[in-house]
């Protein structure tokens, strides 16, 4: 954990910019843009690149995977450019929480794969390269999204420590802890063998 050297006025401050950052639901906007209808009525109902990708649009899905990450990456880019370690951190928290909980949508968001990845690339640039490979990995062993995320992020504490990026251990924790929460669902359906694969529509 960094010591905290930033004012609890900006600290509070770096969390809405953070926040505002990650709320922005690319998904639901690109699927809209490109004529691919609302997400909340096709699929699984989420906003992120899966489930735009059952829209049979892969542009869309590889957009908005590389707009969701890229909102977590500019959020911890910026604060890194112009704050302390501590805003820093609180911003890359701030933004996932964005994601997942974004008050346009009701603060039901998504699921936060693509904006952890970006943020794990922009936090700690080594780590970040191993969530990705190991996502890769196990999305292409199984076809299931779900388990590359989840593999990802059980590996990103680890990661983080053996990389040099230990001080950001709790951070790398209290990620891994959201995006577990926000796959409590996907965790039911692979242990029952009902989660579906990449590009099954329905």
């Amino acid at each position: 954990m960094p010591p905290i050297d930033t004012s609890p006025v900006m600290l509070i401050l770096w969390a809405l910019f953070g926040y505002l950052m990650g709320s922005v639901p690319y998904g639901m906007l690109t699927a809209r843009f490109m004529g691919l209808g609302n997400l909340r009525d096709i699929g699984s109902g989420n906003i992120g690149a899966t489930n735009v990708l059952r829209t049979g649009s892969k542009k869309a899905a590889a957009l908005t995977l590389l707009l969701d990450a890229g909102k977590g990456a500019v959020a911890v880019l910026i604060a890194r450019a112009m704050a302390a370690e501590d805003a820093v951190q609180l911003t890359a928290l701030a933004a996932m929480i964005g994601h997942c909980f974004p008050v346009w949508l009701r603060f039901d968001g998504g699921k936060g794969v693509a904006t952890f990845l970006g943020i794990m690339l922009a936090l700690a640039w080594p780590a970040g390269i191993g969530c990705c490979l190991i996502w890769l990995v196990a999305v292409a062993a199984t076809r299931v999204s779900s388990m590359g995320a989840l593999a990802a992020a059980s590996a990103s504490t680890f990661l983080l420590v053996i990389t040099g990026y230990g001080y950001m251990l709790i951070l790398g924790i209290a990620l891994t802890l959201l995006l577990y929460l926000r796959h409590r669902a996907n965790i039911i359906r692979i242990k029952a063998g009902t989660e579906p694969k990449i590009g099954q529509k329905g």
